[in-house]
Formats: structure tokens, sequence, C-alpha cells
């Protein structure tokens, strides 16, 4: 796939993304504080994609990156009568513009859908 191509289905699933708007968002005296919730997404896959947007663990479950910080809790909920995930949720705090690039480029590799 070349660079055009990558672009274009980089700001496909960005647009894509837009659509779900996050389960809280608060304004914090430090910026913003932005809650979302990831289904079927393993721990380790969840700490590595915040690593890959520039956060370093600084606790069993807390990150902080330049400008935020976020913490993760893991839990497994049911779908349907038999079915379960795994559900990463993440809460992001900081700058508004800064988070907007981390969490859209957590959420680009976290996405999950055929097509």
């Amino acid at each position: 796939m070349g660079e055009l191509e990558d672009l274009t289905e980089y700001r496909r699933r960005v647009a894509g993304l837009s659509v779900v708007p996050p389960e809280e968002r608060t304004t914090v005296p430090e910026g913003v504080r932005i809650t979302r919730s990831f289904r079927g997404l393993t721990e380790d896959m969840a700490v590595r994609y915040l690593e890959n947007t520039g956060a370093e663990r600084v606790g069993n479950r807390a990150f902080e990156g330049d400008g935020w910080r976020a913490t993760m809790s893991v839990d497994t909920v049911p779908v349907g009568p038999t079915f379960r995930l795994t559900e990463v949720t993440v809460t992001w705090i900081g700058d508004e513009d800064v988070l907007e690039r981390v969490i859209t480029a957590f959420r680009v590799k976290a996405f999950r859908a055929p097509g």
C-alpha cells in the first residue's frame, strides 16, 4: 500500500471514530478529562498503544506523557448470555489539544471493524 492509500485509510478511520462520543468529557484544572472504553482489547495491547502515543508507565496502570496523563482499568464484560470480552477503560487528563492527538492515535490503533 502506498503513502497516499495509507493516508486515505487513516482519514477514513478517524472520520468513523468521530461519531462515537466519549463516556466522559469534563473540564478539570489541568484541562480536560476524557474517558473511553474499548471492548476486545487486551491490557497488554492497551499498554503498548499508550506507550506508542508517548506515554511512560509510572505505576501499575498509570501513564504519563508530555502534557497529559492516563489511568487504565480492565474488566470482563458479558456480551450476550455466554460470551465475555475484556474491556479496557482509559481516562486521560491534560491539555485538550494534546489529548485530541493522543486519543485519536490510540483509538485508530484500537479500532476493530471489518472492511
